[in-house]
């Protein structure tokens, strides 16, 4: 199948485009792009996407699919759908699932899984210990001859320097990147919320910045003597700004991620009797909130990601003590993102195609995240303009857990195109 994408506003920053354009899809490359193309056949498949943003396909490298062994929150068919209808035709899996992904078989069932039912590309991350009980390493190299992008511990640190130091000699070997989850679980403690002032008016337990900054700073050391790709995930802390940017001006291998619930909402903003408000890092203070917009409007944080983390609606109907940290990201993100950020002049939309798609691809060395001609026709087209409120129970994820429920926002995703199939777009967008 060719598609014609007509009228569109091409955003392409490897080429530094951003024109009012047509774009000609043929099998599954970008085959042109120029003002006034025709189709080729009357089999041709044709958007018009007037008033939209024409972008490379987005990549999430932060996403639980929860699959296998937890798949009543989430499972690859699902989770991918979700993602294909937020705009991401690539997205990373965490290997927190159960079992742990921290074997190539246990890699390759996800692909499997993934080839057979995903609409979009579906990539394993793999464990760095074994069953992430931090005291052995998992066989990282099998897991790489297997094709993971990147390992990671996520949902914990490893708290031993030595076993992470040897993994991140393993990752440097290989050039691939070391995914963070900054967590010191000894100052930790039964933190559910940020540690300040609201959180000691809910007579809650917190969670201070230090428990992130301590490990993101061993890390960045880490990174410095194996010389491994660093990849901080969903920063939280205006303290992990200031180091990403410090470790670049060094000349250290480090990049940074920024969830969009972490540049939108603040501690200020938490229920205490909605844990749809429980993420991990928490919500944090104005202060840090500002930091982390300030760092991706100045190009020190190098990436917007979700952390996609569905729960059932059980779970996280508990008290906020006891549900399970986490919320949903893959359907709200671009809203989020040009609502919070675009629409208000702090990022442009070439910088936003830069985190979402762009800085992604080259930091797991894909060959994606551009729309020149000859690559890979991974496509997402978005309406800036399109209004509307947010309402949980259309998520095609299981997942419904956001505080975003109810909330006005603008940014629609109108057309998901991955290896020039359509994988997501919504009725009446098709002209024959």
């Amino acid at each position: 199948m060719n598609i014609l994408i007509r009228n569109g506003r091409i955003i392409d920053p490897a080429t530094r485009t951003d024109e009012i354009s047509d774009l000609y899809i043929e099998g599954d490359k970008v085959k042109k792009t120029g003002k006034g193309l025709k189709p080729k056949d009357k089999t041709d498949k044709v958007i018009d996407a007037s008033g939209c943003y024409v972008m490379p396909g987005l990549i999430d490298l932060h996403v639980h699919l929860r699959d296998p062994g937890l798949t009543y929150k989430e499972d690859i068919v699902s989770g991918s759908k979700a993602a294909a209808r937020g705009g991401f035709t690539t997205i990373l899996a965490m290997p927190n699932t159960k079992p742990v992904i921290d074997s190539a078989d246990r890699v390759k069932y996800v692909q499997n899984k993934a080839k057979e039912l995903s609409p979009i590309h579906v990539m394993q991350i793999g464990a760095i210990t074994k069953g992430q009980s931090g005291e052995e390493l998992a066989d990282i190299e099998e897991m790489i001859e297997q094709g993971v992008p990147a390992i990671s511990e996520d949902g914990k640190s490893v708290m031993n320097a030595r076993l992470y130091k040897n993994a991140m000699g393993i990752a440097a070997k290989y050039d691939i990147p070391v995914f963070a989850h900054c967590e010191d679980r000894n100052i930790v403690g039964k933190g559910c919320v940020n540690e300040d002032e609201h959180s000691r008016e809910m007579g809650l337990p917190g969670i201070s910045n230090a428990v992130e900054d301590i490990i993101a700073a061993r890390d960045i050391i880490l990174a410095k003597e194996t010389g491994a790709k660093l990849h901080l995930c969903h920063c939280s802390t205006k303290e992990s700004v200031r180091m990403v940017e410090l470790a670049k001006k060094e000349g250290i291998k480090v990049t940074g991620e920024v969830c969009p619930h972490h540049f939108t909402l603040t501690s200020d903003d938490v229920d205490p009797n909605d844990a749809n408000y429980k993420m991990n890092p928490p919500l944090r203070t104005k202060e840090d909130r500002d930091a982390l917009i300030r760092g991706l409007k100045d190009d020190i944080m190098d990436v917007i990601s979700t952390d996609h983390a569905p729960h059932s609606r059980e779970e996280k109907t508990m008290p906020i003590t006891r549900a399970p940290f986490g919320i949903v990201g893959l359907e709200t993100s671009v809203a989020l993102t040009i609502t919070e950020l675009v629409d208000k002049g702090i990022l442009t939309p070439m910088q936003m195609a830069e985190k979402m798609s762009y800085n992604p691809a080259k930091i797991i060395g894909l060959d994606r995240g551009s729309l020149e001609e000859g690559k890979a026709a991974d496509v997402t087209i978005i309406d800036p303009d399109a209004e509307y409120v947010i309402d949980s129970m259309t998520f095609l994820s299981k997942g419904k857990n956001t505080p975003f429920n109810g909330r006005r926002v603008k940014g629609l995703v109108k057309a998901t195109i991955c290896d020039g199939k359509i994988a997501y777009i919504q009725d009446g967008m098709i002209r024959q």
